[in-house]
């Protein structure tokens, strides 16, 4: 019983982060609340195999496979653009190129491309170029652009900020790991008490029913999609790599490079079967990792049944039904600490390895206004590119990134 209770912990730990990235991305490319609530169950289930995939045959580490917020600009972009068929054939393309990355060792031989001056850049882009997203969440610009829910969706996004604040600073012990979970719940109740709660999905939904494979149609293989998803991968398996150190210096466990080319072999495996069921990409989680610091429980079952717990979840829609009526304001109360977060670990990922001589100075700063800026070129001017070209414009992440990389190369 008590591993059953620190499995679903692990849940707890993940949980707001998980359910962020589909509603996220549900909402921003005007998904119905019914589509969002599939979305939720197939990222519920990829998420429970790719736990079981990454502690089974992967790493073996007692580490949390969960959804990555890398994916979310390019899961908004391909989405609203081309459909979610082209969202499933590019996880299903950048899943088998990240599985062989990890499969041939190549790990070893990239990781020269990917400096922490690199590194912190995309990360940095990842976080601040969703700054928008968190902004119209906030004033619920998604669901009445038209401003007459103001007041209340700016309130019920405050309260959630300051709830997910204080719990962060102030709380002890385990509660100190579920500020999302714990801001949601209570910009949740606000929420109801001021009516932007729809409930009718929740009774129209069946109890039981299993997720369906190719739940948007048969995939798209965009090659622009495909693009745009390959930096996402490019900066989930940096953040993987980190977290597999990480982990086994919380656990005390041995690392070598035979285990970390596994671990990410098995993210791709797992990032490929999320697109066969639809859902978004997979990666390892920091906060669950932060969760067996607090606990000092570093059991791989103690995550597997966190895993199984996912699973079961996913076969009860009515509880992914639940999780989509969330309002878009407690997504922006809870958005702007998340978004500023992962930019910030950028930051400090800079300022702890990174020289700031002129020469890392000028690469910062360049990277930073090209990846924040090209986003904000007009549809019609985009049109005068090479597709392939526009659409890595599209992605601040995926410019700043290769701006970033050929500066660090060539200016040495």
């Amino acid at each position: 019983m008590k591993k059953i209770i620190l499995g679903f912990q692990h849940v707890l730990a993940m949980f707001g982060a998980t359910i962020t990235v589909p509603l996220v991305v549900g909402s921003a490319i005007g998904m119905p609340l019914s589509e969002i609530a599939h979305l939720i169950q197939a990222v519920l289930l990829a998420m429970g195999i790719a736990t079981f995939i990454q502690t089974a045959i992967g790493s073996k580490f007692p580490i949390v496979q969960g959804s990555s917020f890398a994916f979310i600009p390019g899961l908004i972009s391909i989405g609203a653009g081309i459909g979610m068929a082209a969202v499933q054939g590019a996880l299903l393309v950048g899943g088998i190129l990240e599985g062989l990355t990890g499969a041939l060792g190549l790990i070893g031989k990239l990781k020269k491309l990917f400096s922490p001056l690199v590194t912190g850049v995309t990360i940095m882009l990842v976080g601040f170029s969703l700054s928008n997203v968190a902004l119209k969440y906030t004033f619920n610009f998604f669901a009445d652009p038209a401003g007459t829910s103001l007041l209340p969706a700016f309130i019920i996004a405050f309260v959630t900020f300051v709830t997910t604040l204080l719990v962060t600073l102030k709380a002890k012990g385990s509660f100190k790991a579920m500020p999302v979970v714990t801001g949601a719940f209570v910009g949740y109740l606000i929420s109801i008490a001021f009516g932007l709660v729809d409930f009718s999905l929740v009774k129209d939904l069946p109890f039981f029913s299993l997720p369906k494979l190719l739940p948007w149609g048969l995939p798209i293989f965009d090659k622009n999609a495909i693009v745009i998803l390959l930096f996402a991968f490019m900066v989930s398996i940096i953040e993987s790599v980190g977290d597999y150190h990480a982990i086994s210096t919380i656990a005390k466990l041995p690392i070598d490079n035979e285990k970390i080319n596994r671990g990410i072999a098995s993210e791709g495996l797992s990032c490929s079967i999320a697109g066969l069921f639809g859902a978004c990409g997979t990666t390892s989680y920091s906060e669950n990792i932060g969760l067996v610091a607090l606990t000092k429980v570093s059991s791989t079952q103690v995550v597997q049944i966190g895993a199984g717990i996912l699973v079961l979840f996913s076969f009860i829609p009515k509880f992914a039904g639940l999780l989509a009526s969330i309002p878009a304001p407690v997504l922006g109360g809870l958005t702007v600490a998340l978004y500023g977060m992962i930019g910030v670990t950028g930051l400090k990922l800079i300022k702890d390895k990174v020289e700031l001589n002129d020469r890392n100075t000028l690469i910062l700063a360049s990277s930073l206004v090209l990846g924040l800026g090209a986003p904000q070129l007009p549809a019609e001017f985009l049109v005068h590119f090479p597709e392939l070209i526009a659409s890595i414009l599209e992605s601040g992440m995926a410019v700043g990134a290769i701006s970033a990389i050929l500066m660090d190369q060539f200016l040495k």
